[in-house]
């Protein structure tokens, strides 16, 4: 199983832990994007072992809003909310 974890603090201002397991190792990606779609930062993208991680992100020049951070491990994928407060 994969699993794209709530980030904490949510909502956050300065920075929030993203937390996520791989059952399998093997290519990553952990991207923030906006509510049109685009992509506003790459968080992670490489390969990593099975098992627990966690990424610190901390948005620069982004305005307060809701984006969406995706989990993308070959044919999964998982998106959860992510509230930055400015």
């Amino acid at each position: 199983m994969w699993i794209l974890h709530q980030n904490f603090p949510n909502p956050f201002d300065s920075y929030t832990m993203i937390r996520y397991e791989l059952r399998i190792p093997g290519e990553v990606s952990v991207k923030v994007f906006n509510l049109a779609g685009q992509e506003v930062a790459t968080v992670f993208a490489g390969f990593q072992q099975a098992g627990r991680h966690e990424a610190k992100w901390a948005p620069a020049g982004l305005g307060g809003g809701v984006y969406l951070c995706r989990l993308q491990t070959g044919a999964y994928t998982e998106v959860k909310k992510l509230v930055l407060q400015k």
